[in-house]
C-alpha cells in the first residue's frame, strides 16, 4: 500500500502522542473484546440449535414438560418405540441436575445403558469405559466440567445430592457432551429417589434423515392415550427449546456487539483527525519536497489501519484467553450452549477492524491530500 521504507514514518507517527494512541489503542481492545464475546456467544447458541439435513438423532420427552425434574417416562416405551418403522436404536436416559435454572455452573448427571455411552461419539482423554463398567458409581465426563470443577480420573464428584467417582473424561465437538457426567442407568434411577423403571427421555437414532418428521410424528401418536404422552423433536429442536432465554439474551447483546463497532470507528477516525492536523507543518514540507498527493493519502490511511489493527489484535488475543481459561458454559434444563472465540470469531473481528481501519482513514486522508501547500504553511 505504500513503500517499505516509509513504514518507520507511519510507527513514528503512531507513537508520537503516546499517551492518545495508548487511550485510543485501549478504547479499540475494549471495544473488540465486547464484540467477539458476544459474537463467541452467538457462536456457541448457532452450534448447539442449528440443525443440518443429515441429522438422524430424536429426543422423546414428556409432553407439556420442561425441566428434567418433571419428565418421567416409563422405560419400557423403548420396546413400543423401536417398534415403528424408521428406528434404528433407542436409548432410554435418566437425568438429574443441580438446577434447572440458567446457569454458568450446572452438573448434568446423564443415567444411560452401557452400549449407549460405547455408541456415542466422543474421544476418551483419560480412564476408559471399562473402568465405568466395573464399578456401578462411576462416571465419564465431559472435559468442560472436568476443567471446571478440577476434575481427574479417580476423584469423586458430588452434586443434586449424588456422588460419583470419576471413571474418564471425554472430548467432543458435541455441546451436549463437553458438561455432563455419565452414569449407569439403574445408578441414577436409585439416587434420585428411588425411580427404577422411569426415565426422563430416550435418544433415539433414525435410520434415514429424511424420516425424522414421519418417525417423530409416530412416536407421538403411540403414546397420545397413554398415562404419560409425548413430545418428540429433532436434538436440536430440543434445545433451541430449552435454551430460547439464551437465545434471547444474545440477540439483544448483539445490538452491543454493533455498538462496540461504531465506538471503534469513532476513536480510530477521531484520532486519525487529530493526528493529521498536528502533522501540517510535516505535510506542507513533504509537498514541498515534491511527495505526491497520493502518498500523503496512503500514509494517513496506513496509520488508521495501523492503530486499528493493533487495538483489534489486543482484544482479539483478550477474548481468546478469557474464553479458553474460563471454559464458560451456558446450561438450562441440562442442556448446554458452549462459548468459545474460535477461529472464525477471530477472524471475523480482525477483518471488521481492517475494514474500520481503512474506511476511518479516508476522509482524513482525502482532507490531507487536497491541503495545497501553501494552505498548509498558512496553517502552521
Amino acid at each position: 500500500m505504500i513503500p517499505a521504507r516509509m513504514a518507520p514514518l507511519v510507527g513514528k507517527y503512531i507513537v508520537r502522542h503516546r499517551a492518545r494512541s495508548l487511550l485510543t489503542l485501549g478504547g479499540i481492545a475494549t471495544a473488540m473484546f465486547l464484540f467477539c464475546a458476544v459474537q463467541a456467544m452467538h457462536s456457541g447458541v448457532t452450534s448447539a440449535t442449528r440443525e443440518t439435513a443429515g441429522e438422524t438423532t430424536l429426543v422423546v420427552y414428556r409432553e407439556n414438560r420442561f425441566c428434567p425434574f418433571t419428565s418421567e417416562l416409563p422405560q419400557d416405551y423403548a420396546r413400543a418405540i423401536a417398534e415403528i418403522p424408521g428406528v434404528r436404536s433407542v436409548s432410554p436416559m435418566r437425568i438429574v441436575v443441580n438446577s434447572c435454572r440458567a446457569s454458568l455452573d450446572v452438573v448434568t448427571f446423564r443415567g444411560v445403558e452401557e452400549k449407549a455411552l460405547r455408541d456415542a461419539d466422543f474421544e476418551m482423554l483419560a480412564g476408559g469405559i471399562s473402568e465405568w463398567t466395573r464399578r456401578n458409581d462411576a462416571a465419564v465426563v465431559g472435559e468442560r466440567l472436568a476443567q471446571r470443577r478440577g476434575l481427574g480420573v479417580g476423584d469423586r464428584l458430588s452434586a443434586a445430592g449424588i456422588t460419583v467417582s470419576i471413571a474418564g473424561i471425554l472430548a467432543s465437538d458435541d455441546p451436549q457432551h463437553q458438561n455432563v457426567a455419565y452414569v449407569h442407568l439403574d445408578f441414577i434411577q436409585r439416587a434420585a429417589g428411588n425411580k427404577q423403571g422411569i426415565v426422563t427421555q430416550f435418544n433415539v437414532e433414525v435410520a434415514d434423515p429424511g424420516q425424522l418428521d414421519a418417525v417423530a410424528a409416530g412416536i407421538d401418536e403411540a403414546f397420545a392415550n397413554s398415562q404419560a404422552p409425548t413430545w418428540t423433536s429433532s436434538e436440536k429442536a430440543f434445545v433451541a427449546r430449552a435454551v430460547t432465554d439464551i437465545v434471547q439474551l444474545v440477540d439483544f447483546a448483539g445490538w452491543l456487539g454493533i455498538g462496540s463497532l461504531v465506538a471503534i470507528f469513532a476513536l480510530v477516525a477521531n484520532a486519525i483527525s487529530l493526528s493529521v492536523q498536528d502533522r501540517v507543518k510535516d505535510h506542507a514540507v513533504m509537498r514541498t519536497l515534491g511527495y505526491p498527493e497520493h502518498l500523503i493519502a496512503r500514509l494517513v490511511v496506513v496509520e488508521s489501519l495501523g492503530i486499528s489493527l493493533l487495538g483489534g489484535i489486543a482484544g482479539v488475543a483478550v477474548a481468546w484467553g478469557v474464553s479458553a481459561l474460563g471454559k464458560f458454559t451456558f446450561s438450562v434444563e441440562g442442556l448446554s450452549v458452549v462459548v468459545q472465540a474460535d477461529v472464525p470469531t477471530v477472524a471475523q473481528g480482525l477483518a471488521i477492524c481492517i475494514a474500520i481501519g481503512i474506511g476511518a482513514g479516508l476522509l482524513p486522508a482525502a482532507r490531507a491530500a487536497r491541503l495545497s501547500t501553501a494552505e498548509a504553511f498558512r496553517a502552521v
